[in-house]
């Protein structure tokens, strides 16, 4: 088991799921061992990169795309403007190089396009007033390919626990973006990422 699968194995104890009140835990094996875990977690399984604009936003999401492999979900993220259908471009583009546009699903909530090697499809859930409308724009068809989700806390609990977040914040004139894997072959493929 190497060093950050036995974090990961920690990070999914009972006590850091049932998250066990630190501050009052009487286990101070336990606390020390669940404490080391969410700072591991916090400091070293996430990636924070500064974009200066809109065309590295571009390059991160056309490199992201040489991580996924059919099945993935990525989550994105973040507020109005904050980067993520300009991330989604460049992820799309290079998954889909005959590809000529890339529009928002905004108004669609979903874009589906034909990759080389699997499907590529871009939901936009601002809209939605249920997870139980994910059914209605082809939720169910995404298992063969790659799901990237704009707002995906709308998707409640249809969204998986093992996927790759990507946390898009403003930093003055540039963006924050930082990733998030969640389950350990996420958490492999990002330690293998150089951007």
């Amino acid at each position: 088991m190497t060093h950050a699968s036995f974090f990961l194995f920690l990070g999914q104890s009972a006590c850091y799921r049932k998250a066990c009140h630190h501050a009052n835990c009487r286990n101070f094996d336990r606390k020390r061992w669940c404490l080391l875990v969410l700072f591991y977690m916090q400091n070293v399984m996430t990636q924070t990169y500064e974009l200066e604009d809109e065309a590295r936003t571009l390059q991160l999401g056309a490199e992201l795309a040489s991580l996924v492999k059919p099945g993935d979900v990525i989550a994105l993220h973040g507020g109005l403007g904050a980067g993520k259908t300009t991330f989604s471009r460049g992820l799309i583009c290079a998954l889909v190089p005959v590809v000529e546009d890339v529009p928002s699903p905004t108004y669609t909530l979903v874009q589906a396009y034909d990759g080389p090697e699997f499907p590529v499809w871009h939901f936009d859930l601002y809209r939605l007033e249920s997870p139980d409308e994910m059914d209605e724009i082809g939720w169910d068809e995404t298992q063969d390919g790659v799901a990237l989700i704009e707002w995906p806390d709308k998707a409640g609990s249809r969204l998986p626990a093992w996927r790759l977040d990507i946390v898009f914040d403003f930093e003055g004139e540039h963006r924050r973006v930082t990733l998030e894997p969640h389950g350990e072959d996420w958490q492999k493929r990002c330690d293998e990422f150089r951007f």
